[in-house]
């Protein structure tokens, strides 16, 4: 449920079409806007901003730490449009399948048919999405603490580990 932009290429914005979309998950176009990868399609990217209406999608240090209440926790809320991360950059997310864990540096990654990055390829219209350019690990926040580095470690989904990778599409 989270995304951090180290780099990016081209930040595109497009109509959302779907009610649950996370940042950091990989979407797609529909006829009717930007939708989470399910095994068909093409990925366009990784979606930059999080539509839900129970929980932020903002990297945070605490497990309750939330963002855009005022919104509903939606960032889309307001014009309607996703920030849509493509045509390459570099990224860390907690988005990914289990068998990341155990990819080396170097792994090709793909999408898997719930919209996240995976070790092995498992939709026929998916090719290599991404490059792991650091293993799945606690990730620092900046914020003083203890966790890491001198930093308290972003929380997140699976267990609080962020990968790094370089987007190829």
């Amino acid at each position: 449920m989270a995304l951090v932009e180290k780099f990016h290429v081209v930040a595109s914005d497009h109509a959302v079409g779907a009610t649950n979309i996370k940042e950091g998950q990989l979407v797609t176009i529909a006829a009717a806007g930007i939708a989470p990868y399910a095994g068909t399609g093409v990925v366009l990217g990784v979606a930059g901003d999080t539509k839900s209406q129970s929980a932020s999608g903002m990297p945070g240090v605490y497990d309750g730490w939330q963002n855009r209440a005022s919104d509903g926790f939606d960032e889309t809320k307001a014009s309607r449009q996703m920030t849509v991360y493509h045509s390459g950059g570099e990224f860390a997310t907690d988005q990914y399948a289990a068998n990341v864990e155990l990819a080396a540096v170097g792994a090709k990654l793909y999408a898997n048919n719930s919209g996240v990055l995976a070790a092995a390829a498992t939709g026929a219209d998916t090719g290599v999405i991404a490059i792991l350019t650091r293993a799945a690990g606690p990730y620092p926040s900046g914020v003083p603490g203890t966790d890491i580095n001198g930093d308290m470690a972003l929380r997140g989904d699976n267990l609080n580990h962020y990968i790094e990778f370089k987007l190829l599409v």
